[in-house]
Parts: structure tokens; C-alpha cells; sequence
């Protein structure tokens, strides 16, 4: 199935955030998958630097010549500010926050505990609300025979390039190759059609967690385009196309809940056009969320509605209430850990990360600011922390002794804790601590009495006032736009645009060349450092439609327009 790690129809954009230089040598001995092509400037000959590479400052070598304070206080924080370096800025705080550790394989990564607790509150969420709908989860093999893979001709397509594929087992050469899924209809499907024969078999409805392997070209971006990626993936099989139909948007409901009940992020829902549709589905609906650090969009996540076109390959068939026989209605769906690549980069600031207090692994962290007699500091914390457990509140007593107060500060808030409690010796003898906020470092003086309650609070009040404040920001950034004149320009101010479009695909196309090549052309005239370059390609076609006057024009071709529709440069 389809998911926001999927950019068959994207141009790689310029200043994508990659790990500088964290492109990794391929390992010796490793087999290139049929049909994959070496990345511009991937691998370099044995020994020699990649152009660029450099590490994060984190982990750069010891000996390295430095000044010693500087560097010690630039590995405080992320060591470079979000509006002036986004890619080293990404880079910088996914490692120094402790969310990844880059591995040797380019474009596959090590989750740390920090970033998966994220995904596990994710999948809570996920479970809670799809179980309420009567689907179910199982799990089904990581590897499909290349004749189940090429059954359905147009999906594959859409795959083909991205398909990593076994050759050998041991010294062995494999008599029929087979591929490391890139998306599960083609593992899933004939499984079903040996399930489903009576319309009492149906609705057939499955989830499952996993990963899937995708062998982008595109510079490899952590969270956001990886070439190994977690995610969840729905497959549902139904007797008519009504109850297809209602389960697609139930599930596009419970996608913008992800983004905007846990993740503090608005996304706009809304229909793909043809030409960005899922290969060899019916149609595609998606959650598009904004970045507005570059100004790109990035789709969150799709629910598609296959219609019979995959009953029809497989042989999902049944026998109705009248004993005829018919073609299934399918569905799949999916959200992947681009979900978290999506609120670093949202929320975060010059600081580090800035979590959501729902999805955020610690909500609290105690620090105690000692002295030399710290009798009441070693009363008064412990049963602070066991107050804030009981109302349970995700909360560490931070008592490091080699550690000063304000290296702690730093420390956490890097890593984004929502709010921090000090506790020193005068607060001890007032029967008060002090409460600072991580977005907004609003500090606030409350009693030890009414801590739990004062923090579950405030904890609600930063998770509405994060939402409120992206949710600004991106309408600030969306540009109504009915001439071409003013679609490159607008898309130059770090902007989305919200284009009066005719709804064909020959005009699509037209547009992502032009953009395209106005944008390069730009580019080249300016010559002056830092400038968003790219193609521009339809997000979606929103849902909520503002009005359209009669006799509008597309902003394009000068045919008749028919919708409003969010187009952009994206990942």
C-alpha cells in the first residue's frame, strides 16, 4: 500500500535535510538490488571522504582541534540555530536529543528509546481506536516471491524501482529471487482470497505493525525518508463499495487524531489527484501536514480505497446472499514513523526538541538545586516524585550529583520535557517549587501541596497552546493563488498555495516541469547561497473547498478551474 515515505512522483528538493555527509559506505561484499541505482554521490572510493561529510558535532573525535569552552557549550545544545542551517540543525538534534544512531547501511537507522517510546504512544492510539471498529491484528512474512509481487502489473510499477530483492542464501544462488516488501497486497491477497468465499466471510478486517524496505535514490532522511521504516498497515475487505467507502474516512479521522490530539500538528484531509494517487487503486485520501522551517509539505499519512482491482488479480471473491458470485470492495491504510520526523520539525526550536506532554517519554523532570545541607531537598523530592507518579504523571527526579543545575537544564531541555520543577533550598523552607515551561519557558512559582495538580494542567495547556501555535503558522503559510505569476514567488516564501486548478493530469504535469525549471533558472540568477529550489506537485485536494466563482480560470492553462487545490514543493 501507499504511505508518506512514498515519492515516486517527488523531485528531490535541494536542501533536503540529510545528515550531512552521513552517507554511508556501502558495506564490502553487499549486492546492489536489480534495478537500483547509485545515489549521486553516495560512495566514494575506498578511503576517501564522501564530499561534505562531516559528523554531528556530537560525535565528532576526540582531539579534534577545538576550542575546548566553545565546543563544551555547543554540545549543551544543538549547536546551530533552525533558521539558519534547518539540515544541521535536523541532524543535530535527532542525535544529540538521543532519537538516532546512524548505522552503516545508508538510509536505515537505529531508534533510540527516546524516539520509540514516541511511536509505542503512536501505536497505542492506533490500536485503541481500530480495535473499536472490529479490525484485528496479525502479522504476515517479510518476503514475497517475485511472481505475487508482479501479479498486479500496475502496482508494481509504482514500486518496482524501490524493490530490494535477495539473490543468494549462504554461496547459494536463490532459483527464484525474492523481495523484502515494500508494502504487503501482494503477501496479504491470496491469503484472503482463500479466506473469503461467503459474504458471511466478510468484512475481513486486518492491521499489522512492521517494517517494510524501500531502496530510495533520494538522499535519505531520518524519520522522514528512509529506505527501512516502521509503520502499520490496514488491509480490509468488504462486500460493497458503501461500507469501503465510510471505513476509508473513519480511518483518515483517526490519522488527523494522531497528528492533531498527540502530536500538537494541524493537517489539511483531502483527496490525491489522479496522477498521485496509490498505482492501481480506485482513489486516495491523505493527511498533508506543513513544515514551515522550508516551507515543504509532507504527506502524513493515506487511506486508499482499491476497489475491486486487486480482488480482481488475487481472486478475492464470494458468494453473495442470492448465490452469485462477486468481487470483493478492498481498502488499505498506513501511517509510518514520518509522524515523528514530522513534530522535530514542526515544534522544535534553537534548543533542541519540543515534545507534545501526550507523547513526550518524561512530562516532568525533578531537579534539585543542591547546597551544602541537603536534609530537606532528600525529603521533599521523594514524595514530590511519588505525588506526580500517583496522578500519573511520566516524571524523573533528576538527583546526578556530578552534574550542575544548569547543565541539567540544558540537558533536558534538548530532549524536550515539557516541564521542569526546581527545587532549592529556599523552596524547601516556602513549601514551593518552581514550574518552567519548554515551549515557552514561562516560569511560575506554585505550592508543593498543589504541584500534581498545577502540572496536569499546565501539561494540557502546552499541548493546546503547541497545536494552536503550528496551526498559525501554517495558515500563515498558505497562499491563495488564481495566475501563474504568482505560484513560484509564493512557493520562494517558504509557502503552500492554494491553487484554483482545472483537475487534469496533462496540467499537472505541465506544472511540476515549469516550477521546476523556474525555480533552477532562479537559483542560477541568484547565486547567492540558501534559496528553496524544487518542482512543484499537487498535495491534495482539501475537503473543505472554499468557494469557487463562476468562470475562475486554472492558475496554469487558462482552462475552467474546478477546484481548490493545495499544491507545493514537498518530501
Amino acid at each position: 500500500m501507499s504511505d508518506p515515505n512514498n515519492n515516486n512522483n517527488n523531485t528531490e528538493p535541494k536542501e533536503t535535510v540529510e545528515a550531512k555527509g552521513k552517507q554511508q559506505q556501502k558495506p564490502k561484499g553487499e549486492q546492489k538490488p536489480k534495478g537500483e541505482q547509485k545515489p549521486k554521490g553516495e560512495q566514494k572510493p575506498k578511503g576517501e571522504k564522501p564530499q561534505g561529510e562531516q559528523k554531528p558535532k556530537a560525535q565528532q573525535a576526540k582531539g579534534e582541534k577545538k576550542n575546548v569552552d566553545k565546543g563544551a557549550k555547543e554540545l549543551l545544545g544543538v549547536g546551530v540555530k533552525k533558521e539558519e542551517d534547518f539540515s544541521e540543525w535536523y541532524t543535530n538534534t535527532i542525535t544529540r536529543a538521543e532519537m538516532i544512531e546512524y548505522y552503516d547501511i545508508s538510509g536505515c537507522y537505529i531508534m533510540r528509546p527516546w524516539a520509540y517510546s514516541i511511536w509505542e504512544k503512536v501505536q497505542d492510539f492506533i490500536n485503541v481506536e481500530i480495535k473499536k471498529m472490529g479490525i484485528q491484528n496479525a502479522y504476515f512474512p517479510l518476503l514475497v516471491s517475485e511472481r505475487a509481487l508482479t501479479a498486479e502489473k500496475d502496482h508494481i510499477e509504482g514500486f518496482a524501482p524501490e524493490v530490494a530483492w535477495v539473490t543468494k542464501a549462504g554461496q547459494s544462488t536463490l532459483a527464484e529471487p525474492v523481495a523484502v516488501r515494500p508494502t504487503s497486497e501482494t503477501i496479504m491477497y491470496p491469503a484472503y482470497s482463500t479466506w473469503i468465499r461467503s459474504h458471511r466471510d466478510l468484512p475481513l478486517k486486518l492491521n499489522q505493525w512492521g517494517s517494510v524496505v524501500r531502496w530510495e535514490f533520494k538522499h535519505p532522511v531520518p524519520f522522514i525518508r528512509c529506505r527501512e521504516f516502521l509503520w502499520q498497515e490496514g488491509h480490509t475487505a468488504f462486500a460493497n463499495k458503501a461500507e469501503a467507502d465510510e471505513e476509508v474516512l473513519q480511518i483518515l479521522d483517526i490519522y488527523s487524531r494522531v497528528y492533531s490530539e498527540l502530536l500538537a500538528i494541524p493537517v489539511v484531509k483531502g483527496q490525491k489527484s489522479e496522477k498521485e494517487k496509490f498505482a492501481g487503486g480506485l482513489y486516495t485520501t491523505t493527511c498533508e501536514a506543513f513544515i514551515p522551517a522550508n516551507g515543504r509539505g509532507l504527506q502524513g499519512a493515506t487511506s486508499h480505497c482499491l476497489g475491486q482491482n486487486f480482488a480482481k488479480m488475487f481472486h478475492i471473491e464470494f458468494e453473495d446472499d442470492k448465490g452469485e458470485k462477486q468481487l470483493a470492495w478492498q481498502n488499505s491504510w498506513g501511517l509510518t514513523i514520518r509522524v515523528i520526523g514530522a513534530m522535530i520539525m514542526v515544534h522544535g526550536d534553537n534548543q533542541g526538541l519540543v515534545l507534545p506532554p501526550r507523547v513526550a517519554p518524561l512530562q516532568v523532570v525533578i531537579i534539585p538545586i543542591l547546597g551544602k545541607d541537603n536534609t530537606g531537598i532528600n525529603k521533599v523530592a521523594p514524595e514530590l516524585l511519588k505525588a506526580l507518579k500517583d496522578a500519573g504523571i511520566r516524571v524523573q527526579y533528576d538527583d546526578r550529583e556530578n552534574y550542575k543545575p544548569g547543565w541539567k537544564y540544558n540537558h533536558w531541555e534538548l530532549r524536550g520535557v515539557p516541564l521542569r520543577v526546581e527545587l532549592g533550598p529556599k523552596d524547601v523552607e516556602s513549601g514551593t517549587v518552581v514550574v518552567v515551561r519548554r515551549d515557552n519557558g514561562a516560569k511560575e512559582t506554585v505550592s508543593q501541596g498543589d504541584l500534581a495538580k498545577v502540572v496536569a494542567q499546565r501539561l494540557e495547556d502546552m499541548q493546546i497552546a503547541m497545536l494552536v501555535k503550528a496551526t498559525a503558522e501554517r495558515d500563515g503559510h498558505i497562499v491563495r493563488v488564481t495566475e501563474w505569476a504568482q505560484f513560484v514567488p509564493a512557493l520562494d516564501g517558504k509557502n503552500i498555495t492554494l491553487c484554483a486548478w482545472c483537475d487534469t493530469t496533462a496540467c499537472e504535469d505541465a506544472v511540476k516541469k515549469r516550477s521546476g525549471e523556474e525555480s533552477l533558472k532562479a537559483q542560477s540568477e541568484e547565486n547567492a547561497g540558501f534559496k528553496l529550489t524544487g518542482s512543484a506537485k499537487t498535495l491534495c485536494i482539501p475537503f473543505a473547498q472554499p468557494e469557487l466563482p463562476e468562470g475562475t480560470k486554472c492558475f496554469a492553462c487558462e482552462n475552467a478551474a474546478k477546484k481548490w487545490t493545495l499544491f507545493g514543493r514537498s518530501y
